[in-house]
């Protein structure tokens, strides 16, 4: 055992921190391991796939020599000075290209592109992916060029549960869903839909930006927590919600709800009841609620429904393409909201100061301030209004967030889908095993991560009286320290996602399959040595 545990008010400290930061601290003591060893440091602390998606991607490039092509075909008076695209029979241009190249890695998907493209628009289509790729003109519309929203829409659609909604969705394109995050909390606010001190609720255990934004003195939120408390019958948890946690949503005085769905860290799916209970409270309850889902791991549950289906006029819809296709240095997200909505009713009934300040704030964008919708407003608000003619995600990243949706929507299940899953599913065999723990089945598990209650577990190993003892003599931080220092292991704490205080958030996603057996073992040895401390303290 180490040093750690003669300081523990040391560990109440780091216990404060939120667990990406102390993941840093983290990061410190396993590569002190690292060096003093030869192991190799194990990071599942950070949700990083090591995958990628390799056909778009490969679309993307053999998508953009052809854009280079066009643009030195339009202008080629000196080597190093080309053009704009040029729209006209650019389809016809493009179908040649790929029979010269039909070989080449991404021609298959461009060639499945082009033939979902009508006759009498494709010229359009390629010119804005051509010219999009080639990013020589400001997004236009801002919020989403148009071939791009129509391949988004119809993913989404497909990913979040297959019911078309009945009218299309507001889309608006965004640097991830971290921007998607800090574009809704801040234009709810200036719009005046939230205000200082209003109380929201949290859906728990929950991405930890989720529970540090509403105490930012911005914002100063009144935070109900909606806690994920349901178990099984022998007490392993199921992050279910019991009725009496959603009826909080209920209160009409709570204006906001925010839910990661799946859940991070325990990375499990609202199920159908909880959908139910949410869809009565909004409908007959709370009908000013507004919802905000993040449903980034939605991908990975089959038959996943969202909130967005279940409540579509009260629903902001988060979505990023970073953990299924691989892509968290692209930067894509989207933000998706029903043109009939609950913010835009909300707004349209407001009057005297409230209504005179958006009239103030937009008046440069329109003529009719009153009548700009929400996620337009949004979309203003990300250039601080002032720089709404430059605003929008830029041109190749929403062509390669289409390449991504179209890939998607064109290649069987097996072809990617279901190996995606496949990897999850023997990472967590192998957590299991190493660790003797056996995960119930659950269809609503997404498996992305796995939040683990050791205190749950050192119980059903060793006795109540043992897991007393261990709470009592070591903080819950103390895990994820000695894994760092001894096994240059790096786990979070879920605790800092408000998730039970001896739990760790384990990510299935960035490591190989043997590193899950290693950390494993590394957790069971743990509690195997506070074990045998129990034992001799107790003078057996």
């Amino acid at each position: 055992m180490t040093h750690l545990e003669d300081d523990r008010a040391s560990q109440r400290r780091l216990e404060g921190l939120s667990p990406f930061e102390l993941k840093g601290h983290l990061i410190d003591l396993a590569e002190a391991e690292q060096r003093k060893t030869a192991h190799a440091m194990l990071n599942a602390g950070r949700g990083n796939p090591n995958w990628t998606a390799a056909p778009p991607r490969e679309a993307f490039f053999l998508l953009g020599r052809f854009a280079v092509l066009e643009s030195r075909a339009a202008w080629n008076e000196w080597p190093a000075v080309a053009g704009m695209p040029r729209r006209e029979g650019i389809t016809e241009r493009f179908s040649v290209f790929l029979d010269q190249n039909a070989g080449e890695p991404g021609a298959d998907l461009l060639r499945r592109i082009l033939n979902r493209v009508t006759h009498d628009r494709s010229d359009a289509v390629l010119h804005e992916l051509v010219d999009g790729i080639i990013g020589d003109n400001y997004p236009v519309p801002d919020r989403i060029l148009p071939f791009v929203a129509k391949s988004v829409h119809e993913y989404l659609v497909h990913a979040m549960g297959g019911r078309q909604p009945e009218a299309p969705y507001d889309l608006f394109a965004v640097e991830g869903g971290t921007a998607a995050m800090c574009y809704v909390f801040d234009s709810l606010q200036v719009n005046r839909v939230l205000r200082a001190g209003d109380r929201i609720a949290l859906m728990t255990p929950i991405f930890t930006p989720y529970l540090e934004i509403p105490h930012l003195d911005r914002y100063g939120f009144d935070v109900v927590e909606v806690s994920a408390s349901r178990g099984t019958a022998d007490g392993f948890h199921t992050w279910d919600y019991d009725d009496a946690e959603l009826d909080k949503l209920a209160d009409p005085s709570v204006r906001m709800v925010c839910l990661v769905n799946p859940s991070n860290p325990p990375s499990v799916a609202l199920s159908e009841r909880a959908l139910d209970r949410i869809r009565d409270i909004v409908e007959n309850r709370n009908p000013d609620l507004v919802i905000v889902t993040d449903d980034v791991y939605g991908t990975f549950v089959e038959g996943f429904t969202s909130l967005m289906e279940v409540c579509p006029r009260n629903t902001i819809g988060v979505y990023s393409f970073s953990k299924y296709f691989g892509a968290t240095g692209w930067r894509l997200g989207v933000i998706a909201l029903q043109p009939d909505n609950t913010v835009d009713a909300q707004i349209a009934r407001m009057s005297g100061e409230d209504a005179e300040a958006h009239r103030r704030r937009y008046a440069s964008l329109t003529l009719d301030p009153a009548s700009m919708k929400f996620i337009d407003r949004m979309v203003a608000d990300s250039r601080s209004v002032a720089l709404n003619h430059t605003a929008g995600l830029s041109t190749p990243q929403q062509v390669q967030m289409a390449l991504f949706a179209l890939f998607a929507l064109t290649h069987a299940p097996e072809e990617y889908h279901g190996p995606v899953n496949e990897v999850l599913r023997r990472r967590l065999a192998a957590l299991s095993e190493s660790l003797g723990v056996e995960f119930p089945d659950n269809p609503l598990r997404a498996g992305y991560y796995v939040e683990l209650d050791l205190l749950y577990w050192a119980e059903q190993h060793w006795g109540s009286e043992f897991a007393a003892w261990m709470r009592e003599n070591y903080e819950p931080v103390d895990p994820v320290l000695r894994l760092s220092e001894e096994d240059g292991v790096v786990l979070l704490n879920g605790g800092g996602f408000d998730g039970p205080a001896w739990s760790v958030r384990v990510s299935l996603a960035n490591l190989d399959h043997d590193a899950y057996t290693r950390i494993g073992r590394a957790l069971r040895e743990i509690g195997e040595e506070y074990h045998r401390r129990f034992t001799s303290s107790h003078g057996a």
